[in-house]
């Protein structure tokens, strides 16, 4: 079965930081929650000269007994239902998980990237331990998406729009995967439409292949 290993790495959440402050989003503008002081030293600096920086002022933050008490109830949740979440998905999507192992990073910032090549994501430690777990799913979901059906998608519709449908598909987590954590993924504003007509299909229809032919084509 596929597992999850939770882990904080103090120069991955350093990165983040900068990364957050000099990446952009076109659906939420993520560095408005970073802390001002911060955001106003590294934004549009080079990586390498504002790690110290960075390191610096967030000493604090990375407190390792607090992180690591917050690493252990979100193992704990999370082995309670990571089964049941990984037979859902490949139920869902009917394709296999296709790595046995994912790794979440846990960050000190509310921004969770995720990276589809080498199979990690973060987990915010101000999150609640049921938002956490959502996190996972719907970093997991993604990540399942990208193996198995972004490429193919990506020539009917373009990256943008993939990209789009990725992010609203997990409108389904709100129709299937709810009891495991008691939290609804809410998604971003601007994919409150492609969101809506994915459930009504859903319920229509629950078929994943079907399913994503009828958003291309309500894409297109």
């Amino acid at each position: 079965m596929p597992k999850v290993e939770f882990i904080f790495d103090k120069e991955k959440d350093i990165w983040n930081y900068w990364s957050t402050a000099n990446g952009s989003s076109k659906w939420h503008d993520f560095s408005k929650d970073m802390p001002k002081d911060i955001y106003e030293l590294i934004k549009d600096r080079k990586y390498e000269d504002v790690k110290k920086i960075i390191k610096e002022k967030i000493s604090y933050i990375q407190n390792k007994e607090m992180i690591g008490v917050f690493i252990k109830a979100l193992e704990t949740s999370w082995e309670n239902i990571e089964k049941e979440y990984f037979k859902r998905l490949e139920k869902i999507t009917k394709k296999k998980i296709y790595t046995d192992k994912f790794t979440a990073f846990i960050t000190t910032t509310g921004r969770c990237p995720y990276d589809d090549k080498k199979n990690w994501f973060m987990v915010s430690l101000f999150y609640s331990l049921p938002m956490s777990l959502s996190t996972c799913g719907h970093e997991i979901m993604h990540l399942q998406f990208h193996h198995y059906f972004w490429k193919d998608v990506e020539k009917e519709i373009g990256y943008e729009k993939t990209s789009d449908l990725k992010e609203a598909l997990t409108v389904l987590l709100n129709l299937e995967f709810e009891d495991l954590w008691l939290m609804r993924d809410k998604g971003y504003d601007s994919h409150q439409e492609l969101r809506k007509f994915i459930s009504e299909e859903w319920k229509k229809e629950k078929d994943f292949d079907k399913l994503l032919k009828k958003c291309i084509g309500h894409l297109k």
